[in-house]
Protein backbone atom coordinates (compact mmCIF):
# COMPACT_ATOMS: atom_id res chain seq x y z
CA UNK A 1 0.00 0.00 0.00
CA UNK A 2 1.11 3.85 -0.97
CA UNK A 3 3.10 5.65 1.98
CA UNK A 4 3.57 2.42 4.46
CA UNK A 5 -0.12 2.57 4.20
CA UNK A 6 -0.66 5.02 7.49
CA UNK A 7 -3.52 6.74 6.51
CA UNK A 8 -5.46 3.71 6.61
CA UNK A 9 -8.08 4.43 9.23
CA UNK A 10 -6.67 7.23 10.20
CA UNK A 11 -8.36 10.85 10.40
CA UNK A 12 -7.08 13.39 8.28
CA UNK A 13 -8.53 17.23 8.55
CA UNK A 14 -7.87 19.23 5.39
CA UNK A 15 -8.48 23.36 5.40
CA UNK A 16 -9.48 24.12 1.89
CA UNK A 17 -10.85 20.67 0.84
CA UNK A 18 -13.32 22.68 -1.77
CA UNK A 19 -10.25 23.98 -3.51
CA UNK A 20 -8.36 22.64 -6.48
CA UNK A 21 -5.67 20.91 -4.95
CA UNK A 22 -7.66 20.29 -1.54
CA UNK A 23 -10.33 18.30 -3.11
CA UNK A 24 -7.59 16.18 -5.25
CA UNK A 25 -6.09 15.59 -1.34
CA UNK A 26 -9.78 14.42 -0.40
CA UNK A 27 -10.44 11.76 -3.45
CA UNK A 28 -6.53 10.63 -2.81
CA UNK A 29 -6.68 9.64 1.03
CA UNK A 30 -10.31 8.60 0.30
CA UNK A 31 -8.34 5.66 -1.67
CA UNK A 32 -5.99 5.17 0.93
CA UNK A 33 -8.93 4.59 3.73
CA UNK A 34 -8.33 7.57 5.48
CA UNK A 35 -11.50 8.70 7.35
CA UNK A 36 -11.41 12.63 5.49
CA UNK A 37 -12.85 15.76 7.64
CA UNK A 38 -12.96 19.05 5.56
CA UNK A 39 -13.17 22.62 6.70
CA UNK A 40 -13.62 25.45 3.95
CA UNK A 41 -15.72 27.71 1.79
CA UNK A 42 -18.83 26.75 -0.09
CA UNK A 43 -17.37 25.96 -3.83
CA UNK A 44 -17.08 29.01 -5.79
CA UNK A 45 -18.86 27.64 -8.99
CA UNK A 46 -20.54 24.13 -10.24
CA UNK A 47 -17.53 23.71 -12.33
CA UNK A 48 -14.94 23.21 -9.19
CA UNK A 49 -13.51 19.82 -9.00
CA UNK A 50 -15.77 19.29 -5.24
CA UNK A 51 -18.68 19.65 -7.20
CA UNK A 52 -18.35 17.67 -10.18
CA UNK A 53 -16.95 14.93 -8.15
CA UNK A 54 -19.72 15.22 -5.91
CA UNK A 55 -17.38 14.91 -2.65
CA UNK A 56 -19.70 16.40 0.16
CA UNK A 57 -21.33 13.15 -0.19
CA UNK A 58 -18.01 10.96 0.04
CA UNK A 59 -16.32 12.70 2.93
CA UNK A 60 -17.21 14.89 5.64
CA UNK A 61 -17.56 18.40 4.21
CA UNK A 62 -18.17 21.24 6.59
CA UNK A 63 -18.28 24.99 5.68
CA UNK A 64 -16.23 27.27 7.46
CA UNK A 65 -13.71 30.30 7.18
CA UNK A 66 -10.24 30.00 8.52
CA UNK A 67 -10.07 33.43 9.65
CA UNK A 68 -12.63 32.21 12.23
CA UNK A 69 -10.18 30.88 14.68
CA UNK A 70 -12.08 29.54 17.26
CA UNK A 71 -14.68 28.31 14.93
CA UNK A 72 -11.98 26.19 12.87
CA UNK A 73 -10.49 25.50 16.53
CA UNK A 74 -13.96 23.72 17.66
CA UNK A 75 -14.07 21.93 14.47
CA UNK A 76 -10.56 20.22 15.04
CA UNK A 77 -11.82 19.37 18.97
CA UNK A 78 -14.71 17.55 17.49
CA UNK A 79 -13.03 15.81 15.16
CA UNK A 80 -9.73 14.66 16.94
CA UNK A 81 -7.76 14.32 13.87
CA UNK A 82 -4.51 12.40 14.01
CA UNK A 83 -3.55 14.60 10.88
CA UNK A 84 -4.05 17.64 9.30
CA UNK A 85 -3.07 19.67 5.93
CA UNK A 86 -3.49 23.73 5.60
CA UNK A 87 -4.41 24.24 1.97
CA UNK A 88 -7.21 27.16 2.55
CA UNK A 89 -5.76 30.19 1.13
CA UNK A 90 -6.67 33.11 -0.86
CA UNK A 91 -4.43 31.57 -4.13
CA UNK A 92 -4.40 34.32 -6.96
CA UNK A 93 -1.92 36.94 -7.52
CA UNK A 94 -4.08 38.94 -9.64
CA UNK A 95 -6.77 38.74 -7.33
CA UNK A 96 -4.06 39.58 -4.06
CA UNK A 97 -3.45 43.21 -6.16
CA UNK A 98 -7.85 44.11 -6.20
CA UNK A 99 -8.08 42.38 -2.60
CA UNK A 100 -4.48 42.73 -0.51
CA UNK A 101 -6.46 42.73 2.50
CA UNK A 102 -8.43 39.62 1.89
CA UNK A 103 -5.41 38.14 0.92
CA UNK A 104 -3.34 38.66 3.80
CA UNK A 105 -5.69 38.22 6.25
CA UNK A 106 -6.61 34.69 4.89
CA UNK A 107 -3.32 33.68 4.41
CA UNK A 108 -1.84 35.36 7.85
CA UNK A 109 -4.24 34.86 9.80
CA UNK A 110 -5.50 31.66 8.77
CA UNK A 111 -2.44 30.08 8.89
CA UNK A 112 -2.34 31.37 13.02
CA UNK A 113 -5.15 29.70 13.48
CA UNK A 114 -4.50 26.65 11.61
CA UNK A 115 -1.46 26.26 14.16
CA UNK A 116 -3.71 27.49 17.40
CA UNK A 117 -6.35 24.71 16.31
CA UNK A 118 -3.34 22.07 16.07
CA UNK A 119 -1.98 23.31 19.16
CA UNK A 120 -5.03 23.20 20.97
CA UNK A 121 -5.84 19.26 19.81
CA UNK A 122 -3.65 16.49 21.57
CA UNK A 123 -4.60 14.03 18.78
CA UNK A 124 -2.38 15.79 16.33
CA UNK A 125 0.12 13.85 15.82
CA UNK A 126 1.56 15.21 11.92
CA UNK A 127 0.62 18.35 10.72
CA UNK A 128 1.64 20.69 6.72
CA UNK A 129 1.38 23.80 5.86
CA UNK A 130 0.84 24.01 2.19
CA UNK A 131 2.27 27.39 0.43
CA UNK A 132 3.92 27.83 -2.57
CA UNK A 133 7.15 28.29 -4.40
CA UNK A 134 6.33 32.19 -4.45
CA UNK A 135 7.05 32.41 -0.69
CA UNK A 136 10.77 32.83 -1.69
CA UNK A 137 12.35 36.33 -2.26
CA UNK A 138 12.31 36.06 -6.25
CA UNK A 139 15.40 37.11 -7.71
CA UNK A 140 14.74 35.36 -11.11
CA UNK A 141 18.02 33.93 -11.32
CA UNK A 142 18.80 30.67 -12.90
CA UNK A 143 18.90 28.13 -10.02
CA UNK A 144 16.35 26.41 -7.77
CA UNK A 145 15.86 28.39 -4.49
CA UNK A 146 16.36 26.24 -1.55
CA UNK A 147 14.19 25.46 1.53
CA UNK A 148 16.71 27.71 3.41
CA UNK A 149 16.60 30.73 1.32
CA UNK A 150 15.05 34.31 2.45
CA UNK A 151 11.47 34.57 2.31
CA UNK A 152 9.45 37.73 0.25
CA UNK A 153 7.13 38.57 -2.71
CA UNK A 154 6.79 41.72 -4.34
CA UNK A 155 3.14 40.97 -5.03
CA UNK A 156 0.75 40.86 -1.81
CA UNK A 157 0.15 36.98 -2.63
CA UNK A 158 3.70 36.49 -2.83
CA UNK A 159 4.26 38.30 0.18
CA UNK A 160 1.29 36.69 2.20
CA UNK A 161 2.80 33.29 1.82
CA UNK A 162 6.63 33.87 2.87
CA UNK A 163 4.62 35.46 5.89
CA UNK A 164 2.98 32.32 6.01
CA UNK A 165 5.78 30.43 6.29
CA UNK A 166 7.36 32.60 8.69
CA UNK A 167 4.69 32.11 10.99
CA UNK A 168 4.98 28.20 10.71
CA UNK A 169 8.62 28.30 11.74
CA UNK A 170 8.01 30.61 14.79
CA UNK A 171 4.99 28.19 15.44
CA UNK A 172 7.84 25.39 15.54
CA UNK A 173 10.66 26.82 16.99
CA UNK A 174 7.95 28.14 19.87
CA UNK A 175 5.60 25.46 20.65
CA UNK A 176 6.29 21.92 18.32
CA UNK A 177 10.15 21.68 19.13
CA UNK A 178 9.47 19.21 21.95
CA UNK A 179 9.37 16.02 22.32
CA UNK A 180 5.35 14.51 22.66
CA UNK A 181 4.32 17.75 20.40
CA UNK A 182 2.94 17.90 17.49
CA UNK A 183 5.39 16.97 14.11
CA UNK A 184 4.61 19.87 11.80
CA UNK A 185 6.17 21.31 8.26
CA UNK A 186 5.78 23.41 5.46
CA UNK A 187 5.34 22.41 1.80
CA UNK A 188 6.47 24.72 -1.39
CA UNK A 189 4.76 23.62 -4.35
CA UNK A 190 5.36 25.32 -8.31
CA UNK A 191 2.36 25.74 -10.61
CA UNK A 192 -0.22 23.09 -10.12
CA UNK A 193 -2.14 21.98 -13.01
CA UNK A 194 -4.61 19.19 -13.92
CA UNK A 195 -8.18 18.69 -14.26
CA UNK A 196 -11.16 20.35 -12.15
CA UNK A 197 -8.98 23.62 -11.69
CA UNK A 198 -11.35 26.12 -13.28
CA UNK A 199 -10.20 29.30 -10.99
CA UNK A 200 -9.69 32.79 -13.02
CA UNK A 201 -6.60 34.39 -13.70
CA UNK A 202 -5.02 30.92 -14.28
CA UNK A 203 -3.48 30.00 -17.54
CA UNK A 204 -4.86 26.48 -18.06
CA UNK A 205 -8.13 27.09 -16.67
CA UNK A 206 -8.25 29.75 -18.71
CA UNK A 207 -7.03 28.05 -22.04
CA UNK A 208 -9.49 25.84 -21.76
CA UNK A 209 -12.54 28.36 -20.67
CA UNK A 210 -11.39 29.51 -24.29
CA UNK A 211 -11.34 25.86 -26.16
CA UNK A 212 -15.21 25.47 -24.71
CA UNK A 213 -16.09 28.21 -26.37
CA UNK A 214 -14.45 27.78 -29.34
CA UNK A 215 -12.42 30.51 -28.89
CA UNK A 216 -8.06 31.58 -29.06
CA UNK A 217 -6.54 32.60 -25.81
CA UNK A 218 -5.15 36.34 -25.02
CA UNK A 219 -2.10 34.93 -23.57
CA UNK A 220 -0.32 37.73 -21.31
CA UNK A 221 3.40 36.44 -20.50
CA UNK A 222 3.79 33.67 -22.89
CA UNK A 223 7.60 33.66 -21.54
CA UNK A 224 7.39 33.40 -18.18
CA UNK A 225 8.32 30.59 -17.21
CA UNK A 226 6.89 28.07 -14.17
CA UNK A 227 8.11 24.94 -12.51
CA UNK A 228 4.77 23.08 -14.30
CA UNK A 229 3.02 20.04 -12.44
CA UNK A 230 0.41 17.87 -12.48
CA UNK A 231 -1.66 18.09 -9.13
CA UNK A 232 -0.51 14.62 -8.26
CA UNK A 233 2.94 15.34 -8.12
CA UNK A 234 3.23 17.63 -4.73
CA UNK A 235 0.05 15.93 -3.65
CA UNK A 236 2.48 12.94 -3.14
CA UNK A 237 5.45 14.95 -1.36
CA UNK A 238 3.05 16.13 1.13
CA UNK A 239 1.15 12.72 2.01
CA UNK A 240 5.09 11.30 1.55
CA UNK A 241 5.75 14.24 4.02
CA UNK A 242 2.66 13.62 6.20
CA UNK A 243 3.48 9.69 6.55
CA UNK A 244 7.13 10.65 7.84
CA UNK A 245 6.10 13.35 10.32
CA UNK A 246 4.01 10.63 11.66
CA UNK A 247 6.27 7.66 11.57
CA UNK A 248 9.74 9.51 12.00
CA UNK A 249 8.97 12.32 14.07
CA UNK A 250 11.02 16.08 14.14
CA UNK A 251 13.73 15.02 11.81
CA UNK A 252 11.02 15.67 9.13
CA UNK A 253 9.94 19.30 10.65
CA UNK A 254 10.81 22.74 8.84
CA UNK A 255 10.22 23.49 5.06
CA UNK A 256 10.27 21.23 1.77
CA UNK A 257 10.43 22.17 -1.88
CA UNK A 258 8.35 19.57 -4.20
CA UNK A 259 8.62 20.84 -7.86
CA UNK A 260 9.43 19.27 -11.44
CA UNK A 261 13.31 18.34 -12.20
CA UNK A 262 15.62 21.10 -12.67
CA UNK A 263 15.62 21.03 -16.67
CA UNK A 264 12.13 20.82 -16.61
CA UNK A 265 10.78 24.39 -16.32
CA UNK A 266 9.31 25.74 -19.13
CA UNK A 267 7.58 28.52 -20.38
CA UNK A 268 3.41 29.67 -20.72
CA UNK A 269 3.63 29.28 -24.73
CA UNK A 270 5.59 26.03 -24.52
CA UNK A 271 3.16 24.34 -22.34
CA UNK A 272 0.01 25.41 -24.22
CA UNK A 273 2.17 24.83 -27.81
CA UNK A 274 2.49 20.61 -26.07
CA UNK A 275 -1.18 20.69 -25.68
CA UNK A 276 -1.91 21.96 -29.14
CA UNK A 277 0.36 18.79 -30.62
CA UNK A 278 -2.13 16.58 -28.54
CA UNK A 279 -5.20 18.33 -29.42
CA UNK A 280 -5.07 20.88 -31.96
CA UNK A 281 -8.99 22.15 -31.29
CA UNK A 282 -7.87 25.13 -29.47
CA UNK A 283 -5.27 28.04 -29.67
CA UNK A 284 -4.42 31.36 -28.76
CA UNK A 285 -3.05 34.92 -29.33
CA UNK A 286 -0.32 37.15 -28.18
CA UNK A 287 -1.34 40.96 -27.86
CA UNK A 288 0.59 43.72 -28.36
CA UNK A 289 1.77 46.18 -25.82
CA UNK A 290 -0.25 45.27 -22.75
CA UNK A 291 0.69 47.09 -19.89
CA UNK A 292 1.29 44.17 -16.64
CA UNK A 293 0.88 44.07 -12.74
CA UNK A 294 4.25 42.13 -11.75
CA UNK A 295 4.70 39.07 -12.23
CA UNK A 296 7.70 36.92 -11.59
CA UNK A 297 9.24 35.85 -15.04
CA UNK A 298 11.74 32.89 -13.92
CA UNK A 299 11.07 30.60 -10.54
CA UNK A 300 12.50 27.27 -10.10
CA UNK A 301 12.45 24.99 -7.26
CA UNK A 302 15.59 22.57 -5.48
CA UNK A 303 13.96 19.56 -4.49
CA UNK A 304 17.16 17.96 -3.35
CA UNK A 305 16.32 17.94 0.03
CA UNK A 306 12.90 15.89 -0.77
CA UNK A 307 14.83 13.99 -3.01
CA UNK A 308 17.72 12.57 -0.43
CA UNK A 309 15.49 12.38 2.85
CA UNK A 310 12.09 11.51 1.99
CA UNK A 311 13.66 9.65 -1.39
CA UNK A 312 10.71 11.46 -3.47
CA UNK A 313 10.69 12.81 -6.95
CA UNK A 314 8.90 13.56 -9.53
CA UNK A 315 6.86 10.57 -11.39
CA UNK A 316 5.59 12.74 -14.91
CA UNK A 317 7.62 13.74 -17.61
CA UNK A 318 6.45 17.19 -18.91
CA UNK A 319 4.60 15.50 -21.62
CA UNK A 320 3.11 13.21 -19.28
CA UNK A 321 1.69 16.16 -17.22
CA UNK A 322 0.23 17.84 -20.52
CA UNK A 323 -1.37 14.54 -20.99
CA UNK A 324 -2.65 14.10 -17.42
CA UNK A 325 -4.17 17.63 -18.06
CA UNK A 326 -5.73 17.73 -20.86
CA UNK A 327 -7.05 14.22 -20.01
CA UNK A 328 -8.30 15.71 -16.89
CA UNK A 329 -10.03 19.16 -18.59
CA UNK A 330 -11.43 16.49 -20.93
CA UNK A 331 -13.17 14.29 -18.28
CA UNK A 332 -14.64 17.47 -16.96
CA UNK A 333 -15.81 18.60 -20.50
CA UNK A 334 -16.92 15.27 -21.57
CA UNK A 335 -16.82 12.83 -19.03
CA UNK A 336 -20.07 12.63 -18.15
CA UNK A 337 -21.85 12.36 -14.14
CA UNK A 338 -18.81 9.85 -12.40
CA UNK A 339 -15.88 12.33 -12.63
CA UNK A 340 -14.92 11.36 -9.45
CA UNK A 341 -14.34 7.97 -10.84
CA UNK A 342 -12.22 9.17 -13.86
CA UNK A 343 -10.60 11.24 -10.75
CA UNK A 344 -9.86 8.02 -8.82
CA UNK A 345 -8.35 5.86 -12.13
CA UNK A 346 -6.00 9.20 -12.82
CA UNK A 347 -4.60 8.07 -9.13
CA UNK A 348 -4.22 5.08 -9.48
CA UNK A 349 -2.14 5.29 -13.06
CA UNK A 350 0.21 7.10 -11.41
CA UNK A 351 0.26 5.42 -8.74
CA UNK A 352 1.14 2.97 -10.93
CA UNK A 353 3.68 5.01 -12.89
CA UNK A 354 5.47 5.74 -9.63
CA UNK A 355 5.52 1.52 -8.72
CA UNK A 356 7.14 1.01 -12.22
CA UNK A 357 9.87 4.22 -10.99
CA UNK A 358 10.22 2.47 -7.50
CA UNK A 359 9.85 5.56 -6.07
CA UNK A 360 9.72 5.08 -2.13
CA UNK A 361 6.28 6.37 -1.20
CA UNK A 362 4.63 3.67 -3.91
CA UNK A 363 6.09 0.49 -2.85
Amino acid sequence: MSFQNIYQGKKVLLTGHTGFKGSWMAIWLKELGAEVYGYALAPQSDMDNFVICNLKDHINHYEGDVRDGEKLKRYFQDVQPDFAFHLAAQPLVLLSYQDPLGTFDTNLMGTVNFWEAVRSTASVQAAVNVTTDKCYDNKEWVWGYRENDPMGGKDPYSASKGCSELITSSYLESFFKAEGTCNIASARAGNVIGGGDWALDRIIPDYFRAFKKEEKLEVRNPYATRPWQHVLEPLSGYLNLGAELFINGKGFSGGWNFGPEDVTNYSVKELIDEILILDSRGGYTIPEGTVKLHEAVLLKLDISKAANFLKWKPVLSFKETVDFTLKGYMDDLEGGSNILSLRTNQINQYTKAALGKAINWAL
